[in-house]
């Protein structure tokens, strides 16, 4: 489905990176960062240009090869790394920042993830997530339309356990994210510090 979704020229969720990341990049010690399901690469680009070294790892080899013309264009460097989640190890104390911005996954797995991205962060290290949350159901703007894929923001502190919670919040918003992600919706964004 993902690559489908990425094949053609346009950036499907846009070239710019997500807002939330924005609003909090200046948090994260300079250093390693992993950014999980990155897709066309807008937000590890992003961090790149801030002087980060950026790892993405995506399902969607056509989403990573985007990423890199992306990084060319801006003249930075990224690493891409082909994986499913699933099978991706996050290695431990080994990240000054975790990034997972709309990377919705079955609950079983995105429990196992995020486990190993607190064991992964280096002491200090922030994971920064920007997520839907259930109420984006009832919102034609974005985001899997399965529950499951759509956690509370008390079942991904629990899933996180181990982090400091610098911003744990549900808020309403409006996106602008490209053909995908456009409109009012119902998010939850968490910075967490270990």
């Amino acid at each position: 489905m993902w690559d489908e979704r990425f094949s053609g020229l346009e950036y499907v969720y846009g070239t710019e990176p997500n807002d939330f990341l924005v609003s909090v990049a200046s948090k994260i010690s300079q250093g390693k960062i992993l950014c999980l399901a990155d897709g066309e690469g807008r937000n590890g680009t992003y961090l790149a240009t801030l002087g980060y070294d950026v790892v993405t790892v995506d399902a969607s080899s056509v989403g990573l090869a985007k990423a890199q013309k992306l990084a060319q264009k801006k003249q930075v460097e990224i690493t891409t790394i082909h994986a499913d989640l699933a099978d991706f190890v996050i290695e431990p104390q080994t990240w000054d920042g975790i990034v997972s911005i709309f990377c919705h996954l079955p609950p079983d797995l995105r429990a196992k993830v995020y486990s190993q991205a607190v064991q992964g962060l280096k002491p200090n290290g922030v994971f920064v997530l920007e997520s839907f949350a259930p109420e984006q159901l009832q919102y034609n703007t974005g985001g899997p339309k399965n529950i499951d894929m759509l956690p509370a923001l008390s079942t991904l502190q629990q899933e996180l356990t181990g982090l400091d919670w610098e911003i744990a919040r549900s808020v309403e918003r409006d996106l602008d994210e490209g053909r995908y992600h456009d409109g009012k919706a119902a998010v939850i964004q968490i910075l967490g510090r270990k």
